[in-house]
């Protein structure tokens, strides 16, 4: 039988486990992305990988022990701290067990995908334009150049702002009121002990309402730090603040976290790297589009969610399972239906769970991880068809 043309657009790990378990059962795919190289940008911080999500989706891709080896149990470790004190209020200690989610720098998880990957199958620089059924079961893929290539299936794996998404649903990523803006502190165990110290082996959290600072330890002594802040969208317009302006920026987070802790405040005061603003946005909760021959989503292209510790779980997830559908099914369009099937219902229960567990958080300091993950298992589980 002849392998059917698969194309992923997108080289996040959402993609890349598709393509990967694609390629371990024989399968021929070929991965579209964007970005110039693997190190055009910094791929962000920590993940936790879930049993029945990203741990399970890693085993599907043959690279669980691989995982293992670069992976941080420690990681887990949650600090709760008061922001007007600096004192610790919450502490959760890595369990260990059936419900470990050992930590991973995103990056690291990226690049055990990409070398697993048959030379030439990510082809880099080539952003799409978007997608087009042919009406025949197949799909014509459009780059930005004007030059187009045909299909028997494009995945979608290319985010929040997926230029394929439209061929399936109008649906736009609205936003939530929240943004978080980035920094980082380099080195931190050598040049900032005391920052280093009040992190600890995973991520601090300090809340008050819906404005939040928290900064999560990275491999190789690397600390991010993340400022959320409840506001308009453009506020950095309103607040007269040019993010290219790292001194500006720094001012004006500062004069928002007025009030706070020292301690807390020496994560913005010395932070090492630029500030990235992150305007938070979500999908409707149940996104869903009728069946179109040749094309389907993936990841933050069909279930954007707020951040609650899923979703690159769920992209991994989505990815083995469209594979491995594919796998298993003699008529690709078939294959498609049923990781639909699968996949949407799963996708929905996921969305309300994080909504829940973020309108949580705005009430409570800190949201224990283990509960978070319990909750959002269950959820899921509870979502999924049965067989």
């Amino acid at each position: 039988m002849t392998s059917p043309r698969i194309a992923v657009v997108g080289a996040g790990i959402g993609g890349l486990t598709c393509a990967r378990t694609l390629q371990r059962h024989g399968r021929q795919v070929t991965v579209f992305e964007r970005e110039t190289s693997p190190h055009a940008r910094r791929q962000g911080g920590m993940l936790d990988m879930h049993v029945d999500t990203g741990q399970a989706a890693l085993r599907a891709a043959g690279l669980f022990e691989e995982f293992g080896a670069l992976a941080r149990p420690e990681g887990q470790e949650l600090r709760g701290l008061d922001p007007f004190t600096g004192e610790q209020i919450f502490h959760e200690h890595p369990t260990g067990g059936p419900g470990n989610a050992p930590e991973i720098d995103r990056g690291q998880l990226r690049g055990l995908f990409l070398e697993s990957l048959a030379p030439g199958t990510v082809r880099w620089g080539r952003p799409a334009a978007g997608a087009t059924p042919t009406g025949d079961g197949t799909a014509r893929l459009r780059f930005t150049d004007g030059t187009t290539e045909e299909f028997d299936l494009v995945v979608g794996a290319d985010g929040a702002w997926s230029r394929i998404r439209p061929a399936l649903s109008d649906a736009t990523p609205a936003y939530t009121g929240d943004t978080i803006v980035e920094t980082c502190l380099d080195d931190a165990d050598t040049r900032h002990p005391a920052s280093a110290r009040l992190v600890g082996n995973g991520t601090m959290a300090a809340k008050s309402g819906r404005t939040m600072l928290s900064a999560q330890r990275n491999s190789g002594g690397h600390i991010r730090v993340y400022a959320g802040l409840e506001g308009p969208y453009d506020w950095h317009a309103t607040a007269g603040v040019d993010l290219d302006d790292d001194a500006a920026v720094r001012h004006h987070l500062l004069t928002v976290f007025d009030g706070w802790h020292d301690s807390l405040l020496d994560l913005i005061r010395d932070s090492d790297g630029g500030f990235v603003n992150r305007p938070l946005h979500v999908l409707p909760i149940g996104h869903a589009w009728d069946h179109v021959p040749g094309v389907t989503l993936l990841g933050d292209a069909a279930h954007l969610m707020p951040p609650a510790g899923i979703g690159a779980n769920l992209a991994m997830l989505d990815g083995a399972d469209l594979a491995e559908a594919v796998v298993v099914h003699d008529a690709l369009d078939e294959a498609v239906r049923a990781y639909e099937n699968r996949m949407l219902p799963r996708a929905a229960a996921a969305a309300q769970a994080c909504a829940d567990l973020t309108a949580g958080m705005a009430a409570d300091m800190v949201v224990s991880a283990n509960a978070a993950r319990r909750y959002l298992t269950e959820r899921i589980q509870a979502a999924q068809p049965a067989g």
